[in-house]
């Protein structure tokens, strides 16, 4: 039970815009004194600041990293719940903390959606934060109440749109990844449906799965275990390629919405003007850590998949994927209150 609770937790659930998120070394002074500081860092504890509350995904895989940082580092990293309006409260307080490396972030996709919903944010997610690096990604499933006379996206699309805004979808919340995963699925497939949100995914699992709601875009794993019981039917996933734990479900790209993908990623950012020394001995780290097989397989489990990268690749990541969601929420008319 533990186990089955653990791996439901875990998949439940940037100067020129770079020059803050990192800086490249160049001869003289200010390289000097960057690389003493990536040199004698961490001295003390490090404070990791999670956007969100206990027990979910994020917090799950930040306490997993910051144990393997603590370990292979010689210093705690201590992990800190600032939860609130979407995660921006937690990446305003990291925003304006001291960039030296003793406090960080860890985020989820919500990161990038914070900015279109709440336009009068305290600080910049482009200038006031620096890339150090992704940590994983998931991918959501489309499941559906197997009364619906669906087998398949293509099917769910032709009912749609025979019956347009007849059909409805669950999700977490206004505003939330499932909403906005759907909502990207709807544009793209030129179908309408009705959004019925909820004050959480599971209670909008529940919904779904008792026949109250069509359809939802769900966690994988928080999903997976209502469609091995015949409670749900998983109609696709959202990712570019099919996963390993349901690898005869279909992706929705393949199953005609060419192009659709969306996966919820998780990362890890500090102040803007860190030392460009201690960003890249993070990264390092993090690196080495999710190229060990104990995190391969410990991600794997809850079907997700490590993620490395350069900082700069995280920052080019974050643009897109705030680019992406600002079109969707103002395609959506997505409003929170």
């Amino acid at each position: 039970m533990k186990k089955e609770l653990f791996l439901i937790a875990l998949i439940a659930a940037f100067a020129a815009p770079y020059c803050a998120r990192a800086q490249s070394p160049s001869a003289g002074p200010g390289q000097a004194a960057s690389a003493g500081a990536g040199q004698a860092y961490p001295a003390k504890p490090v404070r990791i600041i999670v956007e969100l509350a206990p027990g979910g995904a994020t917090d799950i895989v930040a306490r997993m990293v910051a144990q393997k940082l603590s370990d292979s580092l010689g210093r705690p990293f201590v992990i800190e719940n600032r939860p609130g309006a979407g995660g921006s409260l937690a990446s305003a307080l990291v925003a304006k903390s001291p960039p030296d490396g003793y406090t960080l972030l860890a985020v989820s996709a919500a990161y990038s959606i914070s900015p279109a919903l709440y336009p009068n944010l305290s600080f910049d997610p482009v200038r006031d934060l620096a890339p150090v690096s992704r940590l994983a990604e998931s991918p959501f499933l489309l499941v559906a109440h197997p009364s619906l006379p669906v087998k398949t996206v293509r099917e769910l699309i032709a009912l749609a749109k025979a019956r347009p805004g007849v059909l409805n979808f669950a999700s977490a919340g206004n505003g939330s990844s499932g909403h906005l995963t759907a909502e990207l699925f709807r544009s793209m497939a030129g179908i309408a449906m009705t959004h019925v949100p909820y004050k959480g995914a599971g209670p909008a699992l529940v919904e779904v799965a008792a026949g109250q709601v069509d359809l939802m875009f769900a966690n994988i794993l928080s999903s997976s275990p209502y469609v091995k019981s015949g409670r749900l039917r998983a109609l696709g996933v959202t990712s570019a390629k099919r996963s390993a734990i349901i690898p005869e479900l279909p992706t929705i790209s393949e199953s005609g919405v060419r192009g659709y993908e969306v996966t919820s990623w998780y990362g890890l950012l500090a102040p803007a003007g860190t030392p460009v020394a201690i960003v890249n001995k993070l990264n390092g780290e993090i690196t080495a850590i999710m190229r060990t097989p104990e995190l391969q397989q410990w991600f794997a489990r809850g079907g997700a998949e490590p993620v490395v990268g350069t900082p700069e690749q995280f920052g080019r990541h974050i643009d897109r994927e705030i680019a992406r969601w600002r079109k969707v929420v103002k395609t959506a008319g997505v409003r929170v209150q």
